[in-house]
């Protein structure tokens, strides 16, 4: 332990901590702009590069950046001196002289990092005036970076690398010049960038941010021709309320489907019905391998690895393409709704699918991306027509001045709204994994699951292992949320070290629940742990809580599917994969 002064006050911290953390334990806030902490994430070599942190030590002739520094023995730290509010504030007008000042119209308005640290260090002028820098605004199918506004605090590129070793995004250039970006400053379309959108979520300023769809789905409604149909991802109902100001993990399912109703969606359905469907699908599909592993079959590919997130499917597309057969080929909740939608729901009203438009709420930005891949459309038609993240959900819900906190709780429509707790959990890691074990376990053994909990599974370490007990069948499965902590994974069964029968893999930090298109968290753990726990509430309060068991789900393989894994299923249901490592830093 290390004992030092800040700001008078004795403080005692363990040794290697920060005099930025070390403040913060002891109630002391420094502002700063590109540091940001991830809860179990460690991140190396901060750049520590906005300055804005800056402290004056006792003895050291220049200010330090505390979000770099570490504590020593004895050490007198003044974090409020003039000189260093004077520095604070001369580095922030410098980062302002070179930023636009688009407010009115920036997508970050009203939630921008850098427009509260001017409001609190109190800037109304900029005293520097010169050339601006300007670049090129780079759109992807899912996020977009306007490099204008990017303030070079690395934030963006600390979450690709180090986080999600993905290596999309880096420092560029020199100087005036500098900016963070693909490499050769490349479209992000051209790049491994997997569209998780991490990037988007800590990004301090209007750099990066989402593709909004926004107004598509304003016009699908108003077209008096269009039928529009709108279903909702799990992890939306547990923070969709943090932008009304509800406690994070306030459940508001029917406030949500109340507020959609007004907004004129013609159905509200829900992911959850889909999400049963997936484990119906990708459940047959791990005891199916299974099966025939215990056979012998030396050709059945070990483990089945989970295939409901597009970041993570990005991922081994683009970084292991030798094992493009080894994930499930289910496809997502949100891509198994679209067909269901049009194909089966849309028949039986006897619409055209073209004029069906189906729009997702999804906590998830590579949702956008997924949504638009040519192999989920039908002679151009694609299955799901928009995908909207649960920030703009809000801001439709605001824009149409819907007074979210008082609208009554209403349900869901039926059939495809009805679904069990089994695929609410679906937004939390570990959860779609724990759905499929409720289903698999009954449907190997024949013998009712009593207890439908497999705490086992849950949890928020990185990475996570767990012994299943089939009724004297060991399933062995692994866990990872986080891209870097799926590469670990993947790494061991490219050696050989893999012992796992499945593992499940999302992309985001805590699964969907701390998805790139979520209420900003900051890398607040306790915001995450707290959807996490909203999640696992509404799965305890269902009535049925293992997939098969949904009603819905048993009359549309009668009617429609006849069986998992069957003819029309795979059809319907399942997909393939792509090498994209040769299309990694190729521009047309």
């Amino acid at each position: 332990m290390v004992k030092l002064t800040i700001d008078g006050k004795a403080v005692e911290v363990e040794k290697n901590t920060t005099i930025l953390m070390a403040a913060r334990t002891a109630g002391i806030e420094i502002p700063t702009l590109c540091y940001f902490q991830l809860k179990d994430m460690e991140i190396e070599n901060r750049p520590g590069g906005c300055r804005i942190c800056v402290v004056e030590v006792s003895g050291r002739r220049n200010l330090a950046p505390a979000c770099t520094t570490t504590v020593t023995p004895g050490m007198v730290v003044n974090t409020h001196s003039i000189r260093v509010l004077n520095a604070r504030r001369t580095v922030l007008e410098l980062i302002l002289s070179d930023h636009p000042a688009e407010c009115l119209t920036c997508a970050k308005s009203g939630n921008c990092e850098l427009q509260d640290m001017a409001q609190k260090l109190g800037v109304r002028e900029i005293p520097f005036q010169g050339a601006q820098s300007t670049y090129r605004k780079d759109t992807s199918p899912a996020i977009i970076r306007d490099v204008d506004k990017c303030i070079m605090c690395r934030r963006c590129e600390m979450m690709c690398n180090e986080v999600q070793t993905v290596g999309a995004l880096s420092a560029v250039n020199r100087g005036f010049m500098a900016v963070v970006a693909p490499a050769f400053e490349m479209n992000l379309e051209k790049s491994p960038c997997t569209y998780c959108g991490q990037c988007v979520s800590v990004c301090p300023t209007g750099a990066l941010t989402e593709v909004d769809h926004s107004r598509n789905v304003i016009n699908a409604l108003a077209d008096p021709t269009k039928t529009v149909v709108v279903q909702t991802a799990p992890a939306v109902r547990a923070a969709l309320g943090e932008e009304f100001g509800l406690a994070p993990g306030t459940l508001v399912t029917g406030k949500m489907v109340a507020a959609l109703r007004r907004l004129g969606f013609n159905y509200v359905f829900d992911t959850d019905f889909a999400a049963d469907l997936t484990i119906m699908e990708e459940g047959s599909e791990l005891l199916d391998r299974l099966t025939r592993h215990l056979n012998g079959d030396k050709n059945v590919k070990l483990p089945i690895l989970t295939s409901c997130c597009p970041g993570w499917v990005n991922f081994f597309e683009h970084n292991f393409p030798e094992m493009l057969d080894i994930p499930s080929t289910a496809k997502s909740p949100q891509q198994m709704f679209g067909p269901i939608a049009k194909e089966y729901f849309g028949k039986k009203l006897g619409i055209d699918r073209r004029n069906l438009i189906v729009v997702s709420i999804m906590p998830c930005l590579a949702k956008k991306y997924e949504c638009q891949r040519e192999e989920f459309k039908v002679n151009g038609d694609p299955d799901v027509n928009y995908s909207i993240s649960t920030r703009e959900l809000a801001h439709l819900i605001k824009q149409a001045n819907i007074d979210f906190a008082s609208l009554p709780e209403e349900d869901f429509d039926n059939p495809l709204g009805e679904s069990t707790g089994a695929g609410v959990i679906f937004g939390n890691t570990g959860g779609v994994i724990e759905a499929a074990c409720r289903t698999a376990y009954e449907l190997y053994t024949g013998k009712k699951l009593e207890k439908v909990e497999f705490n086992e599974l849950r949890g928020m370490e990185n990475i996570r292992h767990a012994t299943i007990d089939f009724n004297g069948l060991p399933i062995n499965i692994g866990i990872a949320h986080g891209l870097g902590n799926a590469r670990k994974l993947l790494e061991d069964i490219q050696a050989g070290k893999s012992h796992f029968h499945a593992i499940e893999i999302m992309a985001c930090p805590g699964g969907c629940i701390g998805g790139g298109g979520q209420p900003y968290h900051h890398g607040d753990s306790s915001i995450l742990k707290a959807r996490a726990a909203a999640i696992y509430r509404e799965d305890a309060g269902k009535p049925i809580r293992k997939s098969h068991e949904n009603p819905f789900i048993i009359e549309l393989y009668k009617e429609f599917l006849e069986k998992p894994l069957g003819e029309k299923s795979h059809h319907l249901l399942h997909t393939h994969y792509f090498d994209k490592s040769a299309g990694v830093f190729v521009e047309e």
